[in-house]
């Protein structure tokens, strides 16, 4: 389904519902996909300039996800990006679009994606991906139930999200500049994403100017969700090429600057602050060459399950200058010393102590 708004003002009261027949949806004849990254598949998509969206925190979308969980689960079948499965909702090629209270129930996969679009406003969003069959209880069996995925866009405003997940809860890929996200809550899953980046060699990802700003990151009973992975992580592909996007890739340059995550309160997260730079590497590869800077992360509070609080592991051919901790305060378990790895780091600011090495 698509909307073409234009000056419009939509007041949506109730769920559009998508039916869960998950042969129907994975069969790429009945697939609409306008997200160039990972060849991903939508089911409801918003186009257009100058409109409102408001859902008045009684309306949304239903995606009927226990069906596609169970399913895939049921049958051990694997997930690989591109196979069908739907983000919810899309925005294509929007310049100033508002979404506002608007609620997605049980997501299948990505709850919402913004591609391609500039001047995008999301205020009030939530997304519960939760798993109720029993016989998975204690199993993460929502992946890429990412909250949003952002994507060659530029001036995206994320106010007031409330994200239960299994995976990324917010994912910030290539070409995402001048974006703003606070008042974020991440339920389970692996915290926010910056990545992954430098997947398409001939491509140039590049992410500047990235504010997060009272973000929330809450445990879960695990035997709902057993994910809690991290508060912030980047990651990006190696140096070399294997195979070919959607599933593989690397060798893509590009950047990450000026990204500022404050106020942070974790609850139990199992690694804090992680970035890594071997995304689908095997042995032998390459070093990635896109680079990781001025990365601040002030104000975080609340408690790890491994005394790893920092692990900043920058490539060799592209190491990282300004790394920036000011009031960081996280308790590894047990009363342990908290340990900071910084390896190929240029310069970095307020972690004394950081492990510094060099590959």
């Amino acid at each position: 389904m698509t909307w073409d708004l234009v000056e419009s003002h939509v007041d949506l009261h109730g769920y559009l519902s998508f039916i869960p027949d998950v042969q129907y949806w994975l069969n790429a004849n009945n697939t609409y996909r306008v997200i160039f990254i990972q060849d991903q598949a939508s089911w409801f998509v918003i186009t257009g300039r100058d409109f409102v969206v408001d859902a008045h925190n009684t309306g949304g979308i239903d995606g009927h996800g226990q069906t596609w969980w169970s399913y895939y689960s049921d049958n051990d079948i694997p997930r690989e990006d591109g196979d069908g499965r739907p983000v919810s909702l899309t925005l294509f090629n929007v310049t100033r679009g508002t979404i506002r209270n608007f609620r997605i129930e049980a997501q299948p996969f990505w709850c919402n994606a913004v591609a391609e679009s500039i001047d995008v406003l999301y205020d009030g969003m939530l997304c519960n991906a939760t798993n109720t069959d029993p016989t998975y209880a204690g199993q993460n069996i929502v992946p890429n139930t990412d909250g949003i995925d952002t994507y060659r866009s530029n001036r995206v405003t994320m106010l007031n999200w409330d994200i239960t997940c299994g995976d990324d809860c917010l994912a910030i890929k290539g070409n995402s500049t001048n974006v703003l996200a606070r008042n974020v809550t991440c339920r389970g899953g692996n915290g926010i994403a910056f990545g992954s980046l430098g997947q398409y060699q001939q491509l140039s990802d590049i992410v500047d100017h990235v504010e997060l700003e009272d973000v929330r990151m809450i445990r879960l009973d695990p035997e709902v969700q057993p994910n809690m992975g991290s508060g912030v992580y980047f990651k990006s592909w190696d140096g070399s090429v294997h195979g070919t996007p959607p599933a593989g890739g690397g060798g893509g340059s590009g950047f990450v600057s000026n990204v500022i995550s404050r106020n942070f309160s974790l609850d139990q997260v199992t690694e804090p602050i992680h970035l890594y730079q071997t995304n689908g590497a095997q042995s032998g590869d390459l070093p990635s060459t896109l680079q990781f800077s001025n990365l601040s992360f002030i104000g975080w509070t609340g408690t790890a399950q491994q005394n790893t609080i920092v692990d900043l592991e920058c490539s060799s051919a592209a190491p990282c200058p300004g790394m920036l901790f000011e009031n960081v305060n996280i308790e590894p378990p047990n009363g342990e010393s908290p340990v900071y790895t910084c390896v190929n780091v240029v310069s970095e600011l307020g972690l004394p102590g950081c492990n510094t090495t060099v590959s």
